[in-house]
Formats: C-alpha cells, structure tokens, sequence
C-alpha cells in the first residue's frame, strides 16, 4: 500500500474489462485514479467501483484519437491531483476483422486512430507531464500477442499492436535518462466485452480456448496485476520491455499460424 499512496495513475479505456479492473487495482492499492473513456455512464460505474474501494477517482469523457481530447486529459488529471505518476494507456478496439481485400479505409483509419494514433497522443502528453514534474514515472501500453504474429483476417488490428510494442521501445529510449520507464503489456484472450464480441458464439469460445495451452482463457485482474508490477518499483530496472501474457498462446504447437 505505502508503494502507491499519494501516487496519481490514469487509465484509459477505463470503462470495462482490463481498464476497469486496473483502475479499481490501483485504488485499491492506494492510489488516486483518472478514468478516461468514451462512455460516459460506464466510466462513472468505474469510479464508483473505485469509490466503494475506498478510493479516490475522476471519470474524464475522451476520446484518445483527439489530440484536444487527450491534452485536456492529462490537464484536468493534474488540476484535480497534483500530478501524474504513472499510467496504462489501454484503450483500443478490434475493428472488422476480415481479409485485407473486404476492409475498407473507414475501418481501418477508425483502428488506426484509436489504437496506435491514440497510444502515441497518450505518451505525448504523458511524457510532457512526467518530465515537467522532473521525478521520472511509469507508463505502460496495450498491446496483444497479436503485437508479435499475423493471422487471417486481423491485418489492421496486428498492424497496430505490432506498431504499440514499436512505440514503446522508442518513447522508453527517449525518456529513459529522464527516470520514465515505458513498457507494454501483451495479453491472449482475455474474459472481456471485447472477447465476447469475438469468441462468444460456442464454437468460436472453444477454438479461443484451444489458443491456450493451459487450457483458459486469461483474467482482466491477471494483467492488471502486471500492469501495476510494471509501474511499481519492483520493476524498476525495466523499460522498452514486452510482458506476454498468453496462457502459452506463443510458446509451442497450439498456437495457431495461419
């Protein structure tokens, strides 16, 4: 607890899923929380969450594609707490999911725009906050094991996980004599809303368990767990790293290829 007392984190895509479940891991840890999402009532039921656990947060409206939107983010987060210590930059979508000739260019601007284009708004303004403090920081991203493979039909979405993990290695070069360590998470599939739109359907579930060879499907609270490990000072000599976490997704045969 006294790691993380009077420390200010934010997180963004904090309305659900990974983003909820870091956002309450860190007030309950003793931090205070911004929230940031596009959902307004969603991000307020997060607050509460954080407020029932004996926390203190802010839900601020954002869009992380708008670079207004991010820059007033990251000022309201320092007029309401002083400062800004550490932050999970997690918000992203999946996008349509089909072969490269049936996307079209809306959908993959919209992916784009969100997921890497808002990624790199964050550490922007991050960045600039945690060296205006002069007391260094910790920054993780969102990427996915999608970050380290191709597969069939999921070309715009692992074209920005591959370019979240290329971001981090290059934000953490240029920030690490300042004492700001960035790292990105890289989870499998994870019981979220997100993976329900995706593996629902019965047969779909089965092959998304088939991805794991430890035979499940990953926890939101496993990779908050990480998250706040990297931001904490246990981690404290890494920076420009990738944490899989993968239920074995990348080690052998199960993991599909195609």
């Amino acid at each position: 607890m006294a790691e993380w007392e009077g420390k200010v984190a934010l997180v963004t895509g904090g309305t659900s899923g990974i983003g909820r479940e870091t956002s309450v891991l860190f007030a309950k840890r003793g931090a205070k929380v911004v929230v940031a999402g596009r959902r307004e009532n969603e991000g307020n039921e997060t607050v509460d969450l954080i407020r029932r656990a004996g926390g203190d947060g802010l839900f601020v409206k954002t869009d992380v594609s708008r670079l207004a939107d991010v820059q007033e983010l990251v000022e309201k987060t320092v007029r309401t707490f002083g400062g800004l210590d550490c932050a999970f930059n997690n918000a992203g979508i999946e996008g349509n999911w089909a072969p490269i000739v049936e996307q079209s260019e809306e959908d993959w601007d919209r992916t784009i725009d969100i997921n890497l284009k808002g990624t790199w708004l964050c550490l922007k303004f991050e960045i600039q906050q945690m060296l205006k403090q002069g007391r260094g920081g910790a920054i993780v991203n969102n990427s996915s094991v999608a970050g380290f493979i191709g597969s069939y039909g999921v070309a715009t979405y692992s074209a920005t996980k591959h370019g979240v993990i290329g971001l981090t290695k290059s934000a953490a070069l240029e920030v690490a004599i300042s004492g700001i360590r960035v790292n990105v998470v890289c989870p499998a599939v994870i019981e979220t809303p997100m993976a329900d739109r995706l593996f629902g359907a019965p047969d779909l579930h089965k092959m998304a368990l088939g991805f794991h060879p430890i035979g499940r499907l990953g926890e939101p609270r496993e990779v908050a767990e990480a998250v706040l490990w990297m931001c904490s000072s246990a981690a404290s000599f890494m920076t420009g790293q990738s944490l899989v976490l993968d239920g074995g997704f990348l080690a052998g045969p199960n993991a599909p290829r195609d």
